[in-house]
């Protein structure tokens, strides 16, 4: 596929048409690996679909753009093969939740302290007509929860929605508590994503560090985005050091200790390193070179027409350009922190953040996928008119990280909430304590 020019208005409905015309309406509001073998297992737990969409050399018209909207896993028969079958958890359920608020604990603290932040209640349901839910990949197939309130008699009524993510009520919210440059915010963030597939790491409960920060425009950098992810990979990695002093059982040569130090990648440098593979194939095969990465520009279409992973086109920034390490030309102010994970043998991701959107380049973004009615609402309208601050932030995943950290090989271990039958009965056979 030819790369259109990304300034070309309805790009992104040109080149995916299941994107177009969607609007905020009520109803739908190869390097040798550090860890020898992972790279084949790997490999062999492709679905069929995508080993025979390589074969067929062809994986770039489907896979790649099957490859979009998230890192779940097809089915409970991938599953079944991805889940591992000589598992012995490290910690018994009681020692679970005492290491699990430790780090919990630690890591709420450590943020406020590193990045100037204050904890703040967040609410757990918004009015849709606000516009501050989280669409999340700006598809429209994922949804939030509505409901209607009648109140007084129907008189004064709410249609209200379960947030999906708090990202745009937290950059409102910088205003509200009087947030000055560098300081920020940070929740003990619930969400429900009901259209997710449930899987080892994905769970229709979310439960997030959300935080946000005011910025200047002199912020809106790489250098200001990289050293806040080094602030926030630093606390990370002291809640590492907390669960393996509570518990050095947890030390474990098979099980190597994350890095001290991340690999800044962009998402383009990374393509041009696995040009075939789409990319959650990309991403593992990095993380047998680098155990750790900060992938950039995440949103951005590459070099071969698709975004590394789609992303909403009104928080993070993913069109400013920019310039690498090396001098060449890039765009995107965002990323995610993915790490391997050795229990699971594979990618893990925990942490999706970056510079939000100025009015310049929410406009931009929108009209790229095809969503300048967004502008209209009240969210989108405050950005328009300056009357909320610039600012950066993101959101850690509480369960993924304490899973991660722990050595657990599913989100069941650490979190409660619903799973399917066919799942619970997986779990059980291979040994590994889902909580109910």
């Amino acid at each position: 596929m030819t790369l259109a020019p990304a300034s070309t208005a309805g790009w992104w409905r040109a080149q995916f048409p299941r994107f177009a015309n969607r609007s905020p309406s009520l109803e739908h509001r190869s390097t040798p690996s550090r860890f020898p073998g992972a790279r084949e297992r790997d490999h062999a737990l492709l679905p069929a679909t995508v080993t025979s969409l390589r074969k067929e050399g062809i994986v770039s018209d489907h896979a790649k753009q099957a490859d979009l909207a998230g890192p779940g896993i097809g089915d409970y028969a991938d599953l079944e093969r991805v889940l591992p079958s000589d598992y012995t958890p490290v910690l018994n359920p009681r020692q679970t939740q005492e290491a699990l608020y430790a780090v919990k604990r630690h890591i709420a603290e450590g943020l406020c302290r590193e990045l100037d932040l204050m904890m703040v209640e967040v609410p757990l349901i918004v009015d849709e007509r606000s516009g501050v839910n989280d669409m999340l990949d700006r598809d429209g197939s994922r949804t939030p929860v509505q409901f209607h309130i009648s109140n007084d008699r129907g008189k004064n009524p709410i249609d209200a929605q379960v947030v999906q993510a708090a990202t745009k009520w937290k950059r409102v919210a910088l205003k509200q508590f009087q947030c000055a440059p560098g300081q920020g915010i940070c929740t003990d963030m619930r969400a429900v994503r009901k259209d997710y597939f449930l899987d080892h790491d994905h769970s229709a409960y979310v439960d997030q560090w959300d935080w946000e920060r005011v910025i200047t425009e002199a912020d809106r950098n790489l250098g200001f985005l990289t050293a806040t992810v080094k602030k926030i990979w630093k606390v990370l990695k002291g809640a590492e050091t907390l669960a393996h002093e509570m518990f050095p059982q947890l030390r474990d040569a098979g099980h190597p200790e994350l890095p001290d130090e991340l690999t800044f990648l962009h998402a383009e440098e990374i393509l041009e390193r696995y040009p075939d593979l789409p990319r959650k194939e990309r991403e593992t095969a990095i993380l047998q070179e680098h155990p750790a990465v900060f992938i950039i520009g995440i949103g951005w279409p590459l070099a071969d027409g698709y975004p590394h992973e789609m992303r909403a086109a009104d928080y993070d920034d993913w069109v400013t350009e920019t310039t690498s390490a090396s001098g060449r030309p890039m765009h995107g102010l965002n990323g995610d922190i993915l790490v391997w994970n050795p229990v699971t043998r594979r990618r893990h991701e925990l942490t999706s953040m970056g510079v939000r959107v100025t009015k310049e380049t929410l406009r931009k973004q929108l009209e790229m996928s095809g969503q300048l009615d967004f502008l209209e609402l009240p969210y989108h309208q405050a950005i328009l008119n300056d009357e909320i601050p610039l600012s950066i932030g993101g959101g850690i995943g509480q369960s993924r990280t304490t899973m991660l950290l722990l050595r657990k090989a599913h989100l069941g271990e650490v979190s409660v909430t619903v799973w399917p039958k066919v799942l619970k009965a997986m779990c059980a056979r291979k040994n590994i304590p889902v909580l109910e």
